[in-house]
């Protein structure tokens, strides 16, 4: 599982003009979901995502995680994230599961993250052709990949 996190002072998903999810101060939470992704990798991403200090305490210093400040958190699954540029210039996407076992994982993905967070998340629609708008804070944008652990 790859995840691009996002700090947010607002994030919000569209489809087909009507509104789906809006949430204020907290993380967009792009993910990409492929084959050999297992319960392990859930557990990995979403204790990170719910712990990463990047938001700023009294002293101006990123030092406080999306719960130590009631953030919210707004999950959109995007396949392409597990894009290969290796050959080319059009992206092969073969690396992103197909929906029959993406699905699911999504679903005990945004549970676990739910869970860990303490109240509801956000979410767009898996599949669905999104407009995914934002102000990003900072910028503040973080990459975590639960198959290559250096990032």
């Amino acid at each position: 599982m790859r995840a691009v996190i996002q700090r947010v002072n607002q994030a919000s998903v569209t489809i087909d003009n009507l509104t789906k999810a809006v949430i204020s101060q907290g993380l967009l939470v792009l993910l990409g979901i492929e084959d050999r992704d297992t319960q392990a990798d859930i557990d990995y991403l979403v204790k990170k995502i719910v712990s990463l200090r990047v938001f700023d305490d009294e002293a101006g210093v990123m030092n406080l995680c999306v719960k130590e400040v009631s953030g919210d958190i707004l999950l959109v699954s995007q396949f392409t994230l597990m894009a290969s540029t290796k050959k080319g210039n059009r992206p092969s996407y073969i690396r992103a599961s197909a929906p029959d076992i993406a699905i699911p994982l999504y679903e005990q993905f945004c549970t676990a993250l739910e869970q860990a967070l303490g109240k509801k998340v956000r979410t767009g629609i898996f599949g669905a052709d999104m407009q995914v708008s934002l102000t990003n804070d900072g910028p503040v944008t973080i990459i975590i990949d639960s198959q290559n652990k250096e990032y």
